[in-house]
């Protein structure tokens, strides 16, 4: 089965994306999110040091995925969180060429694109990583901005034979078209389900992934 038909096949993940602290990493879990993100660039308002992720993923049932989000951070930095963390996945949000993303095989690795237009999809084909993040695009920040863009280039990316993860402006009130309209792997949000910058709305975030099992 082809990367595409595979999308489209298994039932779309949930992940929550700038976790902080543990009463919010297991109130997602409890309302069925499939992968917690946790920040590692420490000039985001939701960055999260190595020693708390540790303690936070020390709470958390098996079979949940634990996601490290880095921005051009060396390898070294990368695979010293690997050892203190407990984090079994990567996600990319910078200038991270390909090569640095391989670097990090047979670990699944995602690589973050913040979406524009068409020329924005160029570069995916270069980058074999386990999926594709499409984000919303703001010149000042590289994530977390609550922007969206046309899903449009969303399906157009799906054409490229990759995971794709939807995220950029995803909130209760849209997921379930997003989901109906690109039929991604996976939803990702952060902004859309908060009270504020690295603190979650546990009902915002029950009322997020309802629909999408719904959808």
């Amino acid at each position: 089965m082809d990367a595409l038909l595979f999308t489209q096949a298994m039932t779309v993940k949930v992940k929550i994306c700038g976790i902080t602290n543990g009463d919010d990493a297991l109130a997602a879990v409890d309302a069925g999110a499939d992968a917690l993100g946790f920040i590692f660039y420490e000039k985001s308002p939701r960055y999260v040091p190595f020693k708390a992720v540790h303690d936070i993923i020390g709470l958390l049932p098996p079979f949940v995925a634990k996601v490290g989000v880095f921005v051009n951070a060396t390898e070294a930095a990368v695979r010293r969180a690997l050892g203190e963390c407990g984090i079994d996945t990567l996600q990319f949000h910078g200038d991270e060429t390909p090569e640095f993303c391989q670097a990090f095989a047979p670990l699944k690795v995602y690589r973050a694109f913040r979406i524009q237009n068409l020329e924005s999809l160029q570069a995916l084909p270069d980058f074999r990583t386990d999926a594709w993040l499409l984000d919303g695009f703001a010149a000042d920040r590289l994530g977390g901005t609550g922007a969206t863009f046309n899903w449009d280039l969303a399906l157009e990316a799906r054409k490229l034979g990759r995971p794709i993860i939807l995220a950029g402006g995803l909130k209760p009130e849209n997921v379930a078209e997003a989901v109906r309209k690109v039929r991604p792997f996976a939803v990702d949000v952060s902004s859309g389900v908060e009270s504020g910058p690295g603190k979650q709305d546990h009902r915002l975030v029950r009322d997020f992934v309802a629909p999408v099992r719904g959808a």
